[in-house]
């Protein structure tokens, strides 16, 4: 499970960053989560509990945007949002090789105090 280790790095950049402005508490750290990052949410909210205690951001709530996949097609200018067809135009059924969003795996911002 990749997810532990990917929310120790994003509690310690938010508590390094918290501590840098002075602040006592983490109340919310905001992530967001593409769809094609390989990342699964509940997995993420898991290992925000544990990697989190004995910190300044323990009892923290985690909220995760999932991003859907977008992707661009050269044949009708326009962007779609990628379903179960995977980068398929919903319009021409063109292939898409212009991923646009879903690789996002973001701190966002926080909530301190």
């Amino acid at each position: 499970m990749h997810e532990v280790g990917i929310m120790q790095e994003m509690a310690r950049i938010a508590v390094e960053r918290a501590e840098a402005a002075d602040a006592k508490r983490i109340y919310v750290i905001r992530l967001r989560v593409g769809r094609l990052s390989s990342v699964v949410p509940e997995a993420m909210r898991f290992a925000h509990e544990v990697v989190t205690e004995g910190t300044i951001a323990e009892g923290s709530t985690l909220e995760i945007e999932e991003v859907p996949v977008r992707c661009y097609c050269e044949h009708c200018e326009e962007e779609f949002e990628c379903g179960k067809s995977l980068f398929v135009c919903p319009k021409c059924d063109a292939f898409s090789r212009d991923v646009r969003s879903g690789r996002e795996l973001d701190l966002v911002n926080m909530e301190v105090g």
